[in-house]
């Protein structure tokens, strides 16, 4: 390809709203174009990356068995009112009329529109496994879409659907999945790890995030020093190594603690650690089982004073679908408690409360109690308080005991979910009635896995995980081109003829090159062709005329070669980096 002829707006300045690396070179790169919030445009250059992603993608995917299909982006109501998920998706669903006035959405994700294309094609054990994937666009309104391509309201992804007899098989179809994306993201060049993660919106009673480690990521990742234990901050445990106690236990309490509310004066005030004190939260939340009400319930949580509250895992705990935390007017009205001073001692008999781990068999524990001012001593889980629900609210972090090993500890680095894989069970199958005929002749629902993968999400993640101030460093899979040739002096008749004849050999062998044609200073080439980011470029200068040119690879590295060799010395490099990634 002509640079010439070619489509790559390039910018000198950084984008202002551009708050992160690949957003910032892809504007400023010509590889998308913003034209409304979370909404953009892929320009050429972009879409050569999307479309490399897309090709490992359904290699990969056949390979494995998969069957691509395409399903409609307009979803008809009554398919996601049938699951449940119309009443709790929330307002990342953009709900549509037509003329008719018949509601759809804009499909986010496709579990119920492939459920009904099995169920009125699959009727018997003999049709499964059964394994169906398409590459489309979805659209989530999301409430701050922000970082590019990297949580777009409009974006590619590739979602998979298994169906299954029986989970032995989606099991073994888990795996498969599992090996095939291990696989794509190898292929892409991409460094990653694989966590246990927290279902979501999807559902279903197990699933794993393949994540790429970069400084940027959005998400925390918690992984152990010793083994392979690896989670999402929203999914990750802890081994709880001890009860927290401070000798026998003391009689209960009363201390005055005029104006000390927080953990942190609490804590001073009383010259006790924060893990001695019991945290006392409130919960507003709406049940799932409630799809349609709008009546609050109130939950009460207690965590150590050292720990933060997982909200994910809470939701989780009392399968919400609204949760928020109660207000001060809230907490005085239903618990008679002033703001700061509240415990689980003495609650009202019909409140719920939920005890951490961290807490179920504190001994001799500082709480509030529940009055102005006053907090309890000598405070002991099961003894002041029941401790009959134990369950794991909190968020755990960097330096926790790991749940798997003796001796590991947690250690944590940033991560962007790129792929997500989920055994979802009988979650969908069982709601929408999708069912099929097994060996004795009688009706079972279908047992199904699901598997997604952002395709822009994964195109940006390799500029987060691989750039320099100048541009990106492209691993060669995704690299819209592979090589760029650039002239010193494109009216110089001997460079010009250098570069069209290496132009037209390597186009004729299927090498990714784009040739810079233009008439522009050196410069101009060069800041152009480190936002292109090809992982070799062939400059013909002046030393052409002493018989050499050079290379430069994006990683950095220069060297000069003699004109007679360079188009073999380019096929042996490319061929190499080609290998080296696969």
């Amino acid at each position: 390809m002509r640079f010439s002829q070619y489509l790559i707006p390039t910018f000198r300045e950084t984008p202002s709203d551009a708050e992160i690396p690949s957003q910032q070179f892809a504007l400023k790169g010509g590889y998308i174009k913003k034209i409304a919030v979370g909404i953009y445009d892929l320009l050429p250059l972009g879409l050569r990356v999307i479309r490399k992603v897309e090709q490992i993608i359904r290699e990969e995917m056949n390979k494995a068995g998969a069957l691509e299909v395409m399903m409609p982006s307009m979803i008809p109501a009554e398919l996601w009112q049938k699951s449940g998920r119309w009443y709790r998706y929330g307002k990342e669903l953009l709900r549509i009329k037509d003329r008719g006035d018949r509601d759809y959405c804009y499909g986010p994700t496709h579990e119920e529109v492939i459920v009904d294309l099995v169920t009125n094609n699959i009727k018997s054990y003999k049709q499964l496994p059964l394994n169906l994937y398409q590459i489309q666009n979805k659209f989530r309104d999301e409430i701050r879409p922000r970082f590019g391509l990297m949580r777009a309201r409009e974006f590619t992804m590739k979602d998979a659907y298994s169906f299954h007899a029986t989970s032995e098989c989606l099991d073994a179809t888990y795996q498969r999945m599992f090996q095939t994306y291990t696989q794509i993201f190898k292929r892409c060049g991409l460094k990653f790890r694989v966590v246990s993660a927290d279902s979501g919106a999807i559902g279903g009673n197990a699933s794993q995030e393949f994540m790429i480690t970069a400084d940027s990521g959005e998400d925390a990742i918690l992984y152990c020093d010793s083994c392979h234990y690896a989670a999402n901050i929203e999914k990750a445990t802890t081994r709880l190594t001890s009860s927290i106690h401070t000798g026998d236990p003391l009689p209960l309490k009363e201390v005055p603690t005029p104006g000390q509310r927080t953990i942190e004066e609490v804590s001073t005030f009383l010259n006790v650690p924060f893990t001695q004190i019991i945290k006392t939260l409130v919960y507003n939340f709406i049940p799932n089982s409630d799809l349609e009400g709008e009546i609050f319930s109130l939950a009460v949580v207690c965590l150590r004073g050292d720990y933060e509250l997982s909200e994910v895992k809470l939701g989780h705990v009392l399968d919400a679908r609204v949760l928020a935390l109660a207000s001060d007017r809230d907490i005085m009205d239903h618990l008679n408690a002033p703001v700061g001073f509240l415990g689980p001692i003495d609650l009202p008999a019909d409140i719920k409360l939920l005890v951490d781990d961290s807490v179920a068999s504190i001994i001799n524990g500082v709480t509030g109690a529940s009055k102005a001012d006053v907090h309890y001593v000598g405070v002991c889980a099961g003894r002041d308080f029941p401790n009959d629900i134990v369950v794991d609210v909190k968020t755990v972090r960097a330096g926790d005991a790991c749940p798997e090993c003796s001796g590991g500890k947690l250690i944590q680095e940033r991560g962007i979910e790129v792929g997500h894989i989920f055994k979802l069970g009988t979650k969908y199958s069982e709601s929408m009635q999708a069912q099929f005929l097994d060996e004795q002749g009688k009706t079972q629902p279908f047992i199904m896995g699901c598997y997604g993968i952002g395709v822009g999400r994964t195109a940006m993640s390799a500029i987060e995980q691989s750039h320099d101030d100048r541009g990106p460093i492209w691993p060669i899979q995704l690299a819209p081109f592979e090589v760029i040739i650039i002239t010193a002096k494109a009216e110089d008749t001997e460079q010009k003829a250098m570069a069209e004849d290496l132009y037209t050999k390597l186009m004729s062998i299927k090498i990714d090159v784009l040739f810079d044609d233009r008439n522009e200073r050196i410069g101009v080439k060069f800041n152009d062709a480190d936002l292109v980011g090809a992982p070799l470029r062939i400059v013909i200068g002046n030393k052409l005329s002493e018989g050499s040119i050079e290379f430069n690879f994006r990683t950095g590295e220069k060297r000069d070669v003699k004109a007679s060799i360079a188009y073999d010395e380019i096929v042996s490099i490319i061929e190499a980096l080609r290998h080296q990634i696969d």
